[in-house]
């Protein structure tokens, strides 16, 4: 098991760990739900150093990406951050990635920690006149997340936080003792930062913050966690909305793709655009308690009509609730369908997503 630089951290704190994907990571310090609510109420300090870090540069970096990703990175000025789908020539999804733009001909993408070695061949495969290298071992990655994160990290710096706009960022940052890239980004559906650092700083930097945010209600918190901030918010979760067997536009990340412009896959995305997406991604409301877990059947009229792809009790908002990729017939909202949990059938609602949308701008 591959072990992220905090690990020794994580066991001072007593966090219960668990392997995710070759890593052992943490679940849970305090609890789930706790943790998960620190976070909508205050903040919440994630080590999420298990995620990769592809480099990609040279002259042929920028036209490369252009033709990989699915998303339009020509406009992308340095310390732009931008979010894409990377696609097979069917359609279906390699991995779903941020891209960081160095300068002209520099960037780093960050991709899930499963398909690292995959991703990095097929950029390869596919990169002309790019340098491809995978430096994620030189990386650790904490994510400072919740209402309170600014002020948090505000104690730690001279930068002024409130100059670094959404999907921005900031190089050579001095968080503490710490060098560190400095991203407005998150993924729990509140305003937060993502902090790119030496993993040999990230055990004092990780310290420094939790002393920091004490009296601002920060607490440590784990993958659970993290699963159920993504899931209220509805982001999309490799291999559960997005998989090598559905497409962005059935996942609904429709405003990630742009048919401007040449990429991989493009014919056959438009191909489904034209002649109608036949299933799509929703969210269900249960109307009578259970957890709809991934892989649960979705029907309608006596019939399949889908399938769950997430699922839970959405500790925030205190309903049960889920994502589900149904034909599409059957997405709209208001649409009544039942939910197959453990052979016995759970009434459930169409309902819009996000579930939850924090209050407030960036």
């Amino acid at each position: 098991m591959k072990k992220t630089p905090l690990y020794e951290e994580h066991l001072k704190l007593k966090a219960k760990m668990v392997e995710f994907h070759g890593w052992l990571l943490p679940l849970q310090y305090s609890g789930i739900l706790a943790e998960h609510n620190a976070v909508r109420n205050a903040a919440g300090l994630f080590d999420v150093s298990h995620m990769g870090e592809i480099s990609v540069k040279g002259e042929g970096s920028e036209a490369s990406l252009q033709y990989i990703l699915t998303n339009d990175i020509s406009a992308m000025a340095p310390g732009r951050a931008l979010y894409s789908p990377m696609c097979y020539p069917d359609g279906g999804i390699v991995d779903d990635l941020l891209v960081y733009k160095l300068d002209g001909e520099s960037y780093v993408l960050v991709v899930n920690a499963a398909n690292v070695e995959r991703d990095r061949q097929w950029l390869l495969l596919h990169a002309s006149g790019a340098k491809i290298e995978d430096i994620s071992d030189r990386y650790a990655q904490l994510a400072l997340q919740g209402p309170n994160s600014l002020e948090i990290l505000q104690r730690l710096t001279s930068q002024p936080l409130n100059e670094i706009g959404f999907f921005r960022f900031k190089s050579n940052v001095s968080i503490g003792s710490a060098s560190a890239l400095l991203s407005r980004t998150g993924y729990t559906g509140e305003d937060g930062f993502e902090i790119y650092l030496d993993a040999a700083e990230a055990p004092t930097l990780w310290q420094r913050l939790l002393d920091a945010g004490s009296s601002l209600g920060l607490v440590p918190a784990g993958l659970g966690a993290r699963d159920t901030l993504r899931f209220e918010a509805c982001l999309p979760l490799y291999g559960n909305e997005l998989s090598e067997k559905v497409t962005p536009l059935e996942a609904g990340l429709d405003r990630f793709v742009k048919f401007n412009k040449d990429f991989i896959g493009k014919e056959a995305l438009w191909a489904q655009k034209e002649g109608g997406v036949k299933r799509r991604i929703a969210g269900l409301e249960l109307l009578d308690s259970g957890v709809p877990r991934q892989g649960y059947e979705v029907r309608a009229d006596g019939k399949a009509v889908g399938v769950v792809t997430s699922g839970n009790f959405a500790p925030y908002l205190k309903k049960y609730l889920a994502l589900a990729l149904l034909n599409s017939d059957f997405s709209r909202e208001g649409q009544k369908l039942l939910v197959s949990i453990r052979g016995k059938e759970h009434r459930a609602t169409v309902v819009p997503t996000p579930f939850y949308r924090r209050s407030g701008k960036v």
